[in-house]
């Protein structure tokens, strides 16, 4: 099994790898769309989604709403920091802010007592 149990990996780094396989995913589709690339893009494009539901599918929340909610704030800072990495595309201060204002968010909802 990938990841064998729900205490293994922490959850923020589940939720990193999560994002890096989502962005990748939908980038490979968007690189076919958008980009003109070859249609064998969405071969690596459909497992790299797979790859990411069956990583977040792990994380150790309380439940699916939850897990994907306080997943969204990485995932936002991981598309900002792919957009740099990958597409060249610098982040000004409303995107550090924004990815910033996210982050919180998801601690919030992943460590606030319950």
């Amino acid at each position: 099994m990938f990841f064998p149990g729900n205490h293994d990996i922490p959850t923020p780094i589940l939720f990193m790898f999560a994002a890096l396989f989502e962005i990748g995913g939908c980038f490979a589709f968007w690189a076919w769309w958008r980009l003109d690339r070859s249609p064998w893009w969405l071969v690596p494009g459909i497992a790299a989604l797979i790859g990411f539901a069956w990583i977040l599918a792990h994380s150790d929340t309380g439940g699916a709403g939850r897990a994907y909610a306080a997943y969204g704030g990485v995932y936002v800072l991981g598309a900002v920091l792919w957009g740099w990495a990958v597409e060249g595309l610098v982040p000004d201060r409303f995107d550090a802010a924004g990815a910033a204002l996210c982050i919180v968010g998801c601690g919030v909802i992943l460590f606030g007592p319950r």
